[in-house]
């Protein structure tokens, strides 16, 4: 359990719980936690679906700009890529993972919503990558996992202009999956969690993966890996269960166990 991050589970969901006081600003110690906490939601069989919040007030304002400040390019180097790895893990979770976003998500706080597979927004929440403010690019995912979720042209108004983007817009750009009132964001998230919580978990790695790699491949390679993967799953018991449960009872019944 680190100072600033750690992991609560309740029942099939982890919560991935930023508590660094006031703005959850990313410095070095809390990037390591995350990347801690990140591969202990990943191993544990029992979280079934993750969901990262930063709180009731904000999500994550951005880097720790007063650490960040002082570092020379031989320091940033290694920053930056420990960062893109602890992302990078957040990513690569083979579960569903909702962000749950109140207040701000900027720069790194952004980067680290953006490599969820949803993002629920509280109707005040703002997010953005003001970087170019600052001088620099976003150097953990903002240029790439942005454009790969909106397009080019959009994502580059953001990362030219810094601006923030409200919850509406954000919805209307296709970065928020949901907007709801601040004080349900949590719950909200928990419920699109829980959708995927039950359901067969290494069918759903497979799905994740054939999604997430699929978008890295050529249309070839990557119909190959879809093909293989569904292959695969017929070596589990959720798909002998799941098929069987279909054919005695219908669709939609299945309880599956994971395996």
């Amino acid at each position: 359990m680190g100072e600033f991050v750690r992991l609560e589970v309740e029942g099939a969901i982890g919560t991935v719980r930023l508590d660094r006081p006031k703005m959850n600003a990313i410095n070095g110690q809390l990037r390591g936690e995350l990347h801690e906490v990140a591969v202990e939601a990943r191993d544990r069989t029992d979280v079934r679906a993750v969901v990262l919040y930063g709180g009731e007030r904000v999500f994550a304002a951005g880097a720790d700009i007063k650490e960040m400040s002082g570092l020379t390019y031989a320091d940033m180097v290694s920053w930056g890529t420990q960062l893109q790895e602890a992302l990078k893990v957040v990513a690569r979770l083979p579960k569903p993972v909702v962000a749950a976003v109140t207040g701000y998500a900027l720069g790194g706080g952004f980067e680290l919503a953006l490599a969820a597979d949803f993002r629920v927004l509280g109707e005040r929440a703002k997010v953005g990558v003001p970087e170019i403010q600052l001088g620099v690019i976003p150097g953990a995912g903002g240029t790439q996992r942005l454009t790969r979720l909106i397009g080019p042209a959009k994502a580059k108004d953001l990362v030219f202009s810094g601006r923030h983007v409200g919850a509406q817009e954000a919805l209307a750009l296709g970065i928020a999956d949901r907007v709801v009132p601040d004080a349900e964001v949590y719950a909200a998230a928990r419920e699109l969690a829980e959708r995927y919580a039950g359901g067969p978990a290494i069918a759903l790695r497979a799905a994740k993966q054939a999604v997430d790699d699929g978008l890295e491949m050529d249309l070839d390679a990557a119909l190959r890996l879809e093909s293989a993967l569904f292959a695969g799953l017929f070596a589990t018991e959720d798909q002998r269960t799941g098929m069987a449960s279909f054919l005695e009872n219908g669709p939609g019944k299945a309880r599956f166990s994971g395996r």
